[in-house]
């Protein structure tokens, strides 16, 4: 969600990040493991998949890299998660203009995006983010956008669209869904419900839930992962003020179905759709299953800007949902960010959410085995 924050800063008025200046590839990366049986990467070949995950709406990785990078890198060294997933990275996609774009490359035609690519490849060759692959799916322009970032010792199986095509990005690169042995993990930044009818904007939400209702409910033999920046806040006690937010206008316009009155992201509309996705999914909250009662401190993962009428007004719209049959393999979920003041936001208007399961469990109908027998 980027409303009511203040306009982004040029990228050239931000200092450079002190990064590594250069990376080791795959290989290199591998070598290095097979030398080393105590480091990161060749310790985390022992899990048949990833158990630790965290997702997060940077609000420009570039910007992000720039200012507030070493705070993010020691958040990430420190959680050690095998999966990060991002979204609104607003890069653009590589290709010159006027030509097809390829979403899974970075712009790098101009001497100010091969810049910005260099900057970004830098901080993607420092520690503790080069242990990762990177998968991109970026816009156009500089919109929109998502990343996924796994743990080199894995090796899931990536696609970019609902209905997983691997050659078809979805539009504005709002998803990678990524198939590991045991389960499959959606990456979404799912498109903001706006304000007015006029705009197109509601038809573009109800056509996107219709789409994760369709996606959610067919066949799969693997449980999900559904993870990233969902813009909805499902019940009351997923925001800070149920009433203001219910009761939100812009510019006095009052939407001609009253479901589609109030906040984006808390109209009832958008809630009953987002419900309908869970129950005929069979998916839940992993937070909710952990954390039932309101935490005015530490329980959003979106917050307004600290100066104004939204000062201190937040909102979870940023989840972990998992498949009924995960649920009990569910440690903790986390958000990682706390107060008015924005600590653990690392700049942006979110805060990073974290999901760690257990390891598997016996399930005689899927074919999957504990560990202790595998």
């Amino acid at each position: 969600m980027k409303r009511f924050f203040q306009p982004i800063q040029k990228d050239g008025s931000s200092k450079k990040p002190a990064l590594s200046p250069s990376a080791k590839g795959g290989e290199e990366a591998a070598a290095t493991a097979a030398a080393d049986p105590n480091s990161a990467v060749s310790g985390e070949n022992q899990k048949k998949d990833p158990t630790k995950f965290l997702t997060w709406n940077a609000n420009s990785f570039l910007l992000r890299i720039k200012n507030n990078w070493p705070e993010f890198s020691q958040f990430v060294e420190s959680l050690d998660p095998d999966v990060i997933a991002i979204q609104e990275v607003r890069m653009a996609a590589a290709g010159p203009k006027g030509a097809p774009k390829n979403p899974r490359e970075i712009k790098d035609d101009t001497n100010a995006s091969r810049e910005e690519k260099l900057i970004i490849t830098r901080a993607l060759s420092s520690l503790p983010i080069k242990n990762y692959d990177v998968w991109w799916s970026l816009s156009d322009s500089k919109y929109a956008g998502t990343a996924l970032l796994v743990k080199k010792c894995f090796q899931p199986k990536v696609s970019f669209s609902l209905d997983g095509t691997g050659s078809k990005h979805e539009l504005d690169g709002r998803v990678i869904l990524a198939e590991f042995e045991t389960f499959k993990l959606l990456n979404t930044y799912v498109p903001n419900n706006g304000w007015k009818e006029e705009e197109s904007s509601f038809p573009r939400r109800r056509k996107w839930d219709k789409r994760m209702l369709e996606f959610v409910t067919q066949a799969s033999s693997k449980p999900l992962i559904w993870c990233g920046d969902l813009n909805v806040s499902h019940e009351e006690i997923d925001v800070s003020h149920p009433d203001f937010f219910a009761a939100a206008k812009q510019n006095g316009y009052v939407p001609p179905n009253k479901e589609d009155f109030g906040q984006p992201g808390f109209t009832l509309a958008e809630r009953r759709r987002f419900g309908t996705i869970l129950k005929e999914g069979k998916l839940v909250d992993a937070y909710r299953i952990l954390h039932k009662d309101k935490d005015v401190e530490s329980g959003f993962s979106w917050s307004g800007n600290p100066i104004g009428k939204y000062r201190g007004k937040r909102m979870r719209i940023d989840y972990f949902i998992v498949s009924e049959e995960l649920k009990d393999r569910i440690l903790s979920c986390e958000m990682h960010g706390r107060g008015i003041e924005l600590k653990g936001f690392y700049g942006s208007d979110h805060c990073p959410v974290s999901l760690e399961l257990c390891g598997t469990t016996p399930n005689v109908e899927q074919g999957l085995s504990s560990p202790k027998d595998s």
